[in-house]
Formats: structure tokens, C-alpha cells, sequence
């Protein structure tokens, strides 16, 4: 009988405790090992029970759950998964949490809403087990309040030209760094990252402080131009619409695609039909197959396509997907992702970037 994943919870209400462990218990690969009611407490279950992965309350007395990451990560990396509330705050904190080290979150029920229950519980014990056989890196270097300095152009002539981009799992932390180093003037790029509401426009904004291209949530209608990167908003999918010379984003709450919504598929399908051979399509790390068919169909029409390879990938699930399904052209570590879109393009000069 396969081992199952030890998970250790770290949450400061009891009630929450309870709904983890429960939800948890559920899945036969999984054996909750203890529930920590503060980061003191849990800092002793690890030394004692030595968990596979922990889930950690973003928001707690004591320590909050990001110093107590970032002193996790220092001394005794490990996979976490945070537990966050759906507010502004709790996207803020979230996304220093990715930032700090943590594989990736799930958001708080309302305890009062019994099928957000079950969607939670789906959700979370799929990434726990996601985070158990993720890369862990330990500690992040701090990021400069102000961006990298970045070539102000390298003279692109082709315009036109869209760069798509789709991540899940790891994604963050991957988007930050392909994104930090596109030139600010870089062809239009669309962005699907799986995030639920109210953490995409957080995350949006600060890619944006770190980017010398202009990065915001999309909205229904935006043009996609260059210099510019549009990211599909919580719980809508986002196409590509080309009318002429000019291209803007639709927005769309029809079901979700392979579970999720935004989906990558969706994106990536509507890019191979209204560009053709006029897009790079990118999939960075990420657990499941989403977007695989749709590099397939953006290859299929001619367009350049690029997966991240699997010793950078926190978690290798959609670029092994769409690999194995036919669709990168090029296979790259992250740190040379920037370079290869950039190579795709006509009429840039690569060698001018930092790395």
C-alpha cells in the first residue's frame, strides 16, 4: 500500500481545525498527523511528527502566518499550503505568502455555506497533494522595492504579435520572473493564472510595481497593445478577439474548462484561432492538463510554443501535459523563457537583456 502524505495544520480557530481535519481525512492518500492552534505550537509538531506538508492560516495571533513561513523556509523548508480569507487584506498577505515560499493557497469558506464546504474540500486535499511532491526551494532573496533595470526597447517592428502565457501552481513566482524581464516594449501579452476572485487583481498589481511593461487585471474590451499585460480576472474566462488590425480581450462566465475557470485552454484556443502564426504560446508550471490542447491548436496554427521545463517547474503537471500532447516546440529552464519569447519574435535583439 502506496505511504500516505502526513499533513500537519496550522490554524488559530478551532472550528477550522476541525473542518480541516475532517476534509482532509476524507481522501485515503492523506492522514492528518496534528492541528497546531498557533505557530509556536506547530513549530514543535514539525520537529516531532515531521510532516510531508503543513496548511497554514495566513492570519494569526502570536506570529502571522508569513513571518512564520519565512522562518519555516529558513530553517526547515517544507511544502505549505495557506489557508486565506477572501478580503483585500487576505489577497495581500496571500500573495506574500507565494513570494515567501509557500507551493499555494485555497481560500476560507463561509462555515454557513455547505457546498463552498465541499468545493474546499475538493480543492484542498488536490493540493496538498500537489504541494507533497513539489520543489521546494527554502527561502526567496527579498525583492527590490523598485524594479530591475530593464532596456527601455529593443525596437520590435512586429507589433502585432501576442505572447500568451498560462500557469497554475508555482505560477507567481514563475509570471514574476518571465514578466520582469520583458522589455517595456514588448508585444501585448494575455495571462491566464488559476486564481479564484479577489487575488488577481492583487497579484496584477504587483507584478505591475516590478515589471517595466504595464500589467493589469483585464477587463471586458481591453485592447491588448503593446507594453501591455492583460491577466484573466478570478472566476471569468478570458479569449482573444481580433477585429483588423486591432486585438482586445473578452470576457466570459460560461462553465469551467478541465475545472477551471479562468481556464488556459480557453485562452490558448482563441489566440490559435484569431492569430494564427502570429503568437508565442507559453505554459509554465502548474498541476493538471490545463492548456494543453490549446498550445496543441496554437503550434497546429503556426504559432511559436514554449513549456518550462521540468527541474524549474514547482509542480511539472501542465507542461509535461502539453509536451507529451505535441505542443511545445522548445522545452526551457525558467530563467530563459524571457529570452526564448523574445527569440520568437521578429525584430528583437535578445542579447540586449540583463540575464
Amino acid at each position: 500500500m502506496p505511504q500516505k502524505t502526513r499533513v500537519l495544520i496550522c490554524d488559530d480557530s478551532a472550528l477550522m481545525r476541525q473542518v480541516l481535519t475532517k476534509l482532509l481525512g476524507e481522501d485515503p492518500e492523506l492522514e492528518v498527523v496534528g492541528a497546531a492552534s498557533d505557530p509556536e505550537k506547530a513549530w514543535q509538531m514539525i520537529q516531532r511528527l515531521a510532516p510531508d506538508v503543513m496548511t497554514l492560516d495566513v492570519e494569526m495571533p502570536k506570529m502571522d502566518g508569513v513571518t512564520f513561513l519565512e522562518k519555516l523556509m529558513a530553517h526547515r523548508p517544507m511544502p505549505v499550503v495557506m489557508v486565506s480569507s477572501l478580503t483585500e487584506r487576505g489577497a495581500d498577505v496571500t500573495m506574500r505568502a507565494l513570494e515567501a515560499g509557500a507551493v499555494d493557497f485555497v481560500s476560507k469558506p463561509a462555515m454557513d455555506v455547505a457546498a463552498r464546504t465541499a468545493v474546499l474540500g475538493r480543492e484542498i486535499r488536490e493540493k496538498v497533494k500537489a504541494a507533497a511532491t513539489a520543489r521546494i526551494r527554502g527561502r526567496r532573496p527579498a525583492r527590490p522595492s523598485a524594479p530591475r533595470p530593464r532596456p527601455s526597447g529593443l525596437g520590435f517592428s512586429a507589433t502585432h504579435k501576442v505572447i500568451a502565457i498560462g500557469a497554475s501552481t508555482g505560477g507567481t513566482e514563475a509570471l514574476m520572473e518571465v514578466l520582469t524581464d520583458m522589455p517595456a516594449d514588448s508585444p501585448g501579452i494575455v495571462i491566464v493564472q488559476h486564481m479564484p476572485v479577489g487575488f488577481t487583481a492583487s497579484f496584477a498589481e504587483r507584478l505591475n510595481g516590478a515589471c517595466a511593461i504595464n500589467v493589469r487585471e483585464a477587463r471586458n474590451g481591453d485592447r491588448v497593445q503593446q507594453g501591455r499585460a492583460l491577466l484573466a480576472p478570478g472566476d471569468q474566462h478570458m479569449k482573444l478577439q481580433r477585429s483588423g488590425a486591432t486585438m482586445s480581450v473578452t470576457l466570459h462566465s460560461t462553465p469551467p474548462v478541465n475545472r477551471f475557470r479562468p481556464s488556459v485552454d480557453v485562452l490558448f484556443h482563441s489566440v490559435a484561432q484569431q492569430m494564427g502564426n502570429n503568437a508565442v504560446g507559453v505554459i509554465l508550471t502548474g498541476m493538471g492538463r490545463d492548456g494543453a490542447s490549446g498550445l496543441v491548436a496554437m503550434r497546429n496554427a503556426g504559432a511559436h510554443t514554449i513549456a518550462q521545463d521540468e527541474a524549474t517547474c514547482v509542480v511539472y503537471g501542465m507542461p509535461r501535459a502539453a509536451f507529451e500532447a505535441g505542443g511545445a516546440e522548445r522545452v526551457l529552464p525558467l530563467d530563459k523563457i524571457s529570452r526564448g519569447i523574445l527569440h520568437a519574435l521578429p525584430g528583437s535583439r535578445p542579447t540586449a537583456l540583463t540575464r
